[in-house]
Formats: structure tokens, sequence, C-alpha cells
């Protein structure tokens, strides 16, 4: 090898790590047998996260802590939420099965403010269709009907850095949605078909890509990096390759081996990378069953929530799950009887 086509590879390579993402997640949704739907995530972020379990009770009233336009409502539906530095929504699952999941997108552009239509801050944007829908279906019409404007907020400790986030839903019935703010405009992608999610590019691209990839034989080929795309690739591919079964044992480790082949290990850090993102914690709904999954990456134990076991009725107190730095907590088996009445956190406001 020449010395010019040495220094070539070393380039490429180091703008390709150079390219990870801050933060960098996967989404994905199992269409197993006889109606068992399942959708499993990685949180992959550079800082250690405090990650907490909440329950809310129906009937709670919400502003969209986005200044005088911000949305208001009240939640027609239960949920159990899981918190980003408690003070956003990051994850969930309500009790009918909706599932929503904010992941990183750098190329998100927020619309600039037009002094009419009603806003409402990124940190409550999942909680809002947690709070409000039961299928995709009828969280995309309403949202295509219903115009609301996201507004961004500072990354928690990096003062001036505005989080860039795409949005997916995923419903009992295996549906699909990813909603992205691009240049201003929201771009709705809505299909059952639509079962991975990862992080740039904007996910037109990330279609056209796997479409690509498609032409190959992956029993003998796969993309094996941590790029986005590569996450994409392979996870699509292995999320319908596993074992399908209705078994809500065997279904959520099927789930949980997809995403933990698309996760960074943990720790990891290169000098010529200073931003690719070990994975901090894993979680899956099983949308069946009501079982809600977590999984530190600092602990070899999974502990899950029986949604049956909770009390979503208005009258419920809210309750939380403390689990710490990186969801460290030990915790084995079913936990519902672990959370505690709790004062609710405020949603970070972004105005």
């Amino acid at each position: 090898m020449s010395r010019f086509t040495r220094i070539l590879a070393a380039l490429t390579a180091v703008a390709a790590l150079l390219a990870a993402e801050a933060q960098a997640c996967t989404r994905i949704v199992y269409h197993g047998p006889a109606g068992r739907t399942l959708t499993g995530r990685n949180m992959d972020f550079k800082d250690p996260m405090v990650s907490n379990f909440w329950v809310f009770p129906r009937g709670v009233k919400r502003n969209g802590a986005a200044g005088p336009r911000s949305l208001e409502w009240t939640s027609k539906y239960g949920s159990l939420a899981v918190s980003g530095y408690d003070i956003s929504t990051v994850d969930g699952l309500n009790e009918a099965g909706l599932n929503a999941s904010l992941l990183w997108l750098n190329a998100t552009g927020f619309p600039e403010d037009d002094k009419t239509t009603p806003r409402m801050s990124l940190a409550i944007w999942a909680q809002f269709y947690l709070d409000q829908f039961a299928t995709v279906s009828e969280a995309v019409e309403y949202t295509r009907n219903h115009p609301v404007q996201v507004v961004s907020g500072e990354v928690p400790g990096r003062p001036g850095s505005l989080a860039p986030l795409h949005l997916t839903l995923s419903d009992a019935t295996g549906d699909s949605a990813v909603l992205e703010w691009i240049d201003g405009k929201l771009n709705i992608h809505h299909d059952r078909s639509y079962q991975v999610v990862t992080n740039d590019p904007p996910y037109d691209i990330q279609l056209a890509n796997q479409r690509y990839w498609s032409a190959v034989d992956a029993l003998n080929f796969l993309p094996g990096s941590g790029r986005s795309e590569d996450r994409f690739v392979r996870a699509g591919f292995y999320v319908n390759a596993v074992t399908q079964s209705d078994d809500p044992r065997i279904a959520a480790a099927a789930v949980f081996s997809v995403i933990r082949n698309a996760s960074a290990p943990y720790g990891v850090s290169l000098p010529d990378a200073p931003n690719l993102s070990t994975t901090r914690w894993r979680v899956v709904a099983d949308q069946k069953a009501m079982l809600f999954y977590g999984e530190s990456a600092t602990s070899p134990n999974i502990f899950w929530v029986d949604m049956k076991k909770l009390d979503f009725s208005e009258s419920a107190q809210i309750r939380k799950l403390d689990l710490g730095v990186d969801m460290s907590r030990v915790l084995v088996g079913e936990a519902s009887d672990q959370f505690v009445p709790a004062e609710p956190f405020d949603f970070m406001v972004a105005e």
C-alpha cells in the first residue's frame, strides 16, 4: 500500500468516526405471530444519564411548556414513561399499547416561531402522544390536521447546544410512524413496514440506503460498523430473521438480542471520535402482554413492569421507580411494587 493510499484510508476512517452521532440510538418493532408486537430501543448517550420510570394516570392536566401559546390538554390514557434527566419523557408505553420514543437526529431543523401556531417543548413531545392516542393512525391523523410547533431546548450539561430529536411511534397492531422536523417542516413517515429507526440521515434517505442493501445477500454480508446507516440495515434484517414467537419470554429475548447487536460497547472512548456514544440502557415494550422491560448496561439483570398491575385511574397517584444514573439500581424480575408516590417532574421549558 502506497503512502498516499495509507493516508487516504486513515483520513477516511477518521472522517467516518467523526461523523458518528453525538447520541446514537436504535429502535425496532417486532412483528411476531398472533399479534405479538414488541418495540425495543437502545439509549446511546455520551454522558451519564438519569432515567427513571414514572407512572402517570389518566386525567393529568398538561401544558406544552413553550410560552404563552403552549398547547394544553388532559391525558386520556395512563402511561409508563421513561424520563431523561427527569426533565423530559424519552420513551414509554401507554395503557392502550402505544409506544413513543425520542432519538437523536442531527439533521433536525425545528420551525421558526410564526407567532400563531400552538407550541410545545421538545421535552414533552413524546408524552403528548402517550397521553392522547391509542393507535399510530389516530396520532398521525391528528398531527396532520392540528399543526403544532415543537420548540427545542438545551442538551443537559451542554449550554447553548439545542437538542435535535425525531419521534417514533408504534402501537399494538405493529403500525409505525416516524416524525422528523427537517428545514422547519414536519415530515411524517407512516407505514407498518417502518420497523427500524436509528439516526442520521433523514428517514427517506435511510430507506433508500436500505433498498440498496436489500440486493446484498444478508446471510453472507451485513454492514457491521456503529454508523447509523449500518445499524439501520443490520437491525432491519435481524428483527425479521430472529425467532418469531408468541411466547412473551422468547419474543422479548429475540428483541433484546437485536438491539444489543446494534449497541455501542459500554464506555467506548476513542480520541479521534469524541462523539461516539456508549449504550446506557435498553427498554423493550411488549404491546400485547403489556410488559415493559428495562436493562442497564451496567447490570447483568433484566427487570420488568407488568402494566396490568399499575393503577392508571384518574384518582391514582403519580408514582416513580427510582433507577439512578444509567438505570444502575439493581432490580430483578417484576418490579411494579417498587414504585413509590412522587411529585411529578417539571418538563423542560423551551421558548
